[in-house]
């Protein structure tokens, strides 16, 4: 016999159908959903794939799904996901702890605030899917801090700045999800700047310019994306609005998250008050991801797309695809695409022909970074031992072939190459060239390592 909670389920599907006016919708988002537990007033459902629960989540399906869930369950529900393999309505729903993906850090907790307060977070941009990397680390601690002592830190405000697509809005949202996650009481409310300026605008013509400003003056947290649409002598009107609405929170200690492109003494056409206040708190920056975040990061998307690609795949990936998180991700999604419409595996074939068309492989610049992941790959050490004071043979001759290559592949001088590769000195470097041209003549095994990495080089240089 099914479980209450179960029988409430079916009776939202059902409302569900109806409501839809879709019957293919339906079947695609809804008929392969099933409740899997209830406790303590949460709902867990459990869904077929993350692309599944993605859709429940959309602005399209989830305010119906909120009130059906509501009226049937009670007004205080509150919802989780789990992804699942569900074999029919009839049968078990099967469920690996271990390929299983627990969604519960990214459940709507509708009831303890207010049911029309929306604070527009995307439910994806949870801590735990940012990964971490030498380029975000001190972004990171600090916004772990701020979820901690929201509003209670020297990090008020909270200025995070960085290049196009480095994860600046993901961590602006990840801090919002957790405070929530915290204390769901709190009205968390994440807009971008020409949100914030529409919004002004509209106001002003309607005649709810009070009404504008005591909203904003209500939030606790406050997450503004894109700070620099700000900037313009046309908008000063703007900024005064936002200036005095920064200082009403910030005095009350709430929170005031904001993301840019650039950090603040670059901003221009500012009000000098209100930049002014931007260097307040703490501003941190996100760098462009290095070699091995570039790595992590395109591990985790295929852990969750649920894909399988070689190491070898994945680290030609992150030695091409280097400028920032979304052409990674963009490189996995066409290649998952690719793969299910030609029905063919994913190799580097097709990594290549995919990369293609999302970053400009030719055009390339090779850096000392691309040197050195390259011999410590095909040396067989690791960077630490690249850089340290060891006299090991393997790993001599790998330092001095990095400093070698740097110079006839980088435009780099001879002093900047040894303070890059182990921190050497001029003469050091020009020893090692000699060097190195020594071997070249001599050890076999030697050149043989040294000519596979300035083969991968002049590929990709060419």
């Amino acid at each position: 016999m099914a479980a209450q909670f179960e029988t409430q389920w079916e009776q939202c599907l059902a409302i569900i159908r109806e409501n839809l006016h879709n019957e293919e919708a339906y079947k695609a988002f809804f008929a392969s959903v099933r409740a899997g537990s209830y406790q303590d007033g949460k709902l867990t459902l459990l869904v077929p794939s993350h692309f599944v629960y993605e859709a429940l989540e959309s602005d399209q399906y989830f305010d119906l799904l909120k009130k059906i869930l509501r009226r049937i369950y009670g007004p205080t529900i509150r919802l989780g996901y789990k992804i699942a393999v569900v074999k029919t309505k009839e049968s078990e729903t099967h469920n690996d702890d271990n390929a299983s993906i627990r969604l519960d850090a990214q459940h709507r907790q509708e009831t303890k605030q207010e049911p029309d307060f929306d604070s527009h977070l995307n439910p994806n941009c949870t801590l735990s899917s940012f990964c971490p990397g030498k380029s975000n680390e001190l972004a990171l601690s600090a916004g772990i801090t701020v979820c901690n002592h929201p509003g209670h830190s020297a990090f008020n405000p909270f200025f995070i700045f960085g290049a196009s697509g480095v994860g600046k809005t993901h961590l602006a949202q990840a801090i919002g999800l957790s405070i929530l996650d915290n204390d769901p009481t709190k009205h968390v409310l994440y807009v971008t700047a020409y949100q914030f300026k529409v919004q002004y605008t509209d106001a002003v013509r309607q005649n709810r310019l009070n009404d504008f400003i005591n909203f904003y003056q209500s939030i606790d947290v406050l997450i503004v994306d894109d700070i620099q649409e700000f900037a313009g002598k046309n908008l000063i009107s703007t900024q005064n609005t936002f200036f005095h609405i920064f200082n009403h929170l910030h005095q009350l200690g709430k929170q005031l998250v904001m993301t840019c492109d650039r950090p603040p003494v670059e901003l221009e056409d500012l009000v000098p008050r209100l930049l002014t206040r931007f260097k307040w708190g703490f501003i941190g920056e996100i760098e462009r991801p290095d070699y091995e975040l570039r790595k992590g990061i395109l591990r985790s998307k295929c852990k969750k797309e649920g894909i399988t690609i070689s190491e070898e795949v994945i680290d030609y990936i992150a030695r091409n695809a280097t400028d920032n998180v979304r052409d990674l991700e963009g490189v996995i999604n066409s290649l998952l695409a690719h793969s299910i419409a030609f029905n063919r595996p994913i190799d580097q074939e097709l990594a290549t022909r995919v990369l293609r068309m999302i970053v400009k492989i030719e055009s390339k610049v090779i850096t000392c970074e691309n040197i050195i992941n390259l011999v410590i790959q095909n040396f067989g050490i690791d960077l630490k031992s690249l850089n340290s004071k060891s006299r090991k043979k393997e790993i001599v001759q790998a330092r001095q072939a990095a400093m070698h290559l740097s110079h006839r592949f980088t435009t780099l001088s001879i002093v900047r190459i040894g303070e890059v590769i182990g921190g050497r000195d001029h003469a050091t470097v020009l020893s090692a060239f000699k060097k190195v041209e020594d071997m070249l003549q001599t050890d076999p095994n030697f050149t043989s390592k040294y000519k596979a990495v300035e083969m991968l080089l002049t590929a990709k240089r060419d």
